[in-house]
């Protein structure tokens, strides 16, 4: 293994995760299009043809080729050392996709589909709040405030504090929620399984978003269905 590359696989894990698998990181090195010169030595005009090379030969996706960049950008900047220009290799422009957005129809379906009573109510707190799940997994026990009836969501987008409507329906399954709960949650509204219940830590994000993916298919739905698709209104019964 080569010394630049040795050093930006190193840097991979110390900025992305420590854990990542040394597999994605070759492959991520693979990408790079240094097999006809040494890395040190490509510039702006090289990335340019790899760039067309992706789009017009290998005939990837915009997204894919922006991976791509965003690989070379990491090692041009924390390799290399080097100011990489934005100007001199712009990234392809990426398709904007608007989400599929769900019936109040489709919603009760895909809640009454959930794997499990767990489940279910993490998918009824994403639709009766209109919260991302990133905030919805960062709940604390504290933010439920039953006398004003708000929830309060800290540093959410943009790091901003906001709060939003606590429904009574909600409420009420949050109750019937903490009562099933055994041990009670300590900070977290929803903590971690297992080990990660006992550190008093949150969930991950990525479990809720395989919940919807999953309660979309039990529940038959064509749409594309994700965290995301829930409608921002509140239920208030």
């Amino acid at each position: 293994m080569t010394r630049l590359r040795k050093m930006m696989l190193e840097e991979l894990q110390l900025e992305i995760c420590p854990s990542l698998p040394r597999n994605a990181t070759c492959g991520l090195w693979r990408s790079l299009p240094f097999h006809k010169r040494p890395p040190d030595q490509v510039g702006p005009d090289q990335i340019r043809r790899y760039q067309a090379h992706l789009l017009v030969d290998r005939k990837l996706d915009a997204n894919t080729v922006c991976q791509h960049l965003s690989a070379l950008r990491f090692f041009f900047i924390k390799t290399l050392k080097r100011k990489w220009s934005v100007e001199e290799t712009p990234y392809p422009k990426r398709a904007i996709r608007l989400p599929d957005v769900l019936s109040r129809g489709e919603v009760e379906r895909l809640i009454d589909s959930a794997d499990s009573p767990m489940h279910r109510m993490w998918l009824l707190t994403l639709y009766a709040t209109g919260m991302r799940r990133e905030e919805r997994v960062q709940l604390k026990v504290s933010d439920i405030d039953s006398a004003r009836m708000l929830i309060h969501i800290h540093e959410g987008k943009g790091n901003q504090d906001r709060d939003v409507m606590l429904s009574p329906k909600l409420l009420e399954e949050l109750r019937g929620y903490w009562r099933r709960m055994n041990p009670k949650p300590k900070t977290y509204l929803f903590p971690g399984g297992g080990r990660a219940h006992a550190a008093d830590v949150p969930m991950s994000a990525k479990s809720v978003f395989h919940a919807v993916k999953h309660a979309a298919k039990r529940a038959g739905l064509q749409k594309r269905v994700h965290p995301e698709s829930f409608s921002p209104t509140p239920i208030v019964n």
